[in-house]
């Protein structure tokens, strides 16, 4: 497609930064609209947004990371500044870096912390949805083959030079699913948010929708170099920590259906859970 935005001799501006810049800048503002509704003041939203971004680049760097040297890649060449600077990394990754960067910091702020995960999650189904548009322009996280009247084939040399895209073959256009998806998933989180049983009942259902959607794109996603494990081509990176993240989202629902319990029964939990 059109990897670079702006090319003015060896000056360029890839597509990709472009729009995950404007799907980070929607998601704040976003989670910021959603967190005055929970009395969670502008600047905590502000500081907590940037150690969510902190983390999810650690994280998403080191899960590519790991996954390279679990493929049997020498330290030296997952180390590799290049490739790391070029590669966003592996989204899963991000949400469970971001994720723990938010808990962190919202920790240290003593803002509520359902109420902050609740309003920051449908943020990160319309980031993670604009997102994967700059994946589609870049060619990167493409599918595998295709015979479908939509499927997409991919033209432009630089795209297979900067993310092994298959050229000239119809493709499933995976990264447009994935959009599809997201913004499926953010008017049930808004749908949710407006009708809450219990704090934290979003975030929870976030993590288990995001889960759910992964194990089922993962079944047309072409680009292998994600890892495979235990020679089953069925049991990818991307399943796996689609598990975990479901698995993340049901114990989220217990604890804060726990507490709300416990909170409407007068009583109360440990202050180290609360």
């Amino acid at each position: 497609m059109h990897p670079y935005l702006l090319s003015i001799g060896t000056f360029r501006i890839g597509t990709y930064g472009v729009i995950y810049v404007l799907s980070y800048l929607l998601a704040v503002a976003t989670w910021g609209r959603l967190a005055r509704r929970e009395h969670i003041p502008s600047e905590s939203v502000m500081d907590m947004a940037l150690a969510t971004l902190v983390g999810g680049v650690l994280g998403a760097k080191l899960l590519m990371v790991a996954v390279t040297l679990g493929q049997g890649v020498p330290l030296a060449q997952a180390l590799d500044p290049s490739v790391l600077l070029h590669s966003a990394g592996f989204f899963h990754g991000a949400v469970i870096g971001g994720t723990l960067g938010l808990l962190w910091r919202a920790r240290r702020l003593r803002v509520p912390l359902a109420g902050t995960l609740d309003s920051c999650f449908p943020g990160v189904a319309l980031g993670q949805g604009v997102g994967k548009l700059g994946c589609f322009f870049a060619g990167c996280c493409y599918g595998t083959g295709s015979h479908l009247p939509w499927a997409v084939t991919f033209t432009n040399p630089e795209a297979h030079l900067l993310s092994g895209t298959p050229l000239g073959v119809p493709l499933h256009p995976v990264q447009l699913y994935t959009t599809g998806i997201n913004m499926v998933s953010l008017a049930i989180l808004l749908l949710v948010w407006r009708r809450r049983r219990f704090p934290g009942q979003v975030a929870a259902l976030y993590f288990m929708l995001e889960g759910v959607q992964r194990s089922i794109i993962e079944t047309w996603r072409g680009d292998l170099d994600r890892g495979l494990w235990l020679g089953l081509p069925w049991l990818s990176t991307g399943r796996i920590t689609a598990l975990v993240l479901v698995l993340f989202g049901v114990c989220l629902w217990m604890f804060f259906t726990r507490k709300h319990r416990v909170a409407a029964a007068g009583g109360s939990l440990s202050p180290a859970l609360s």
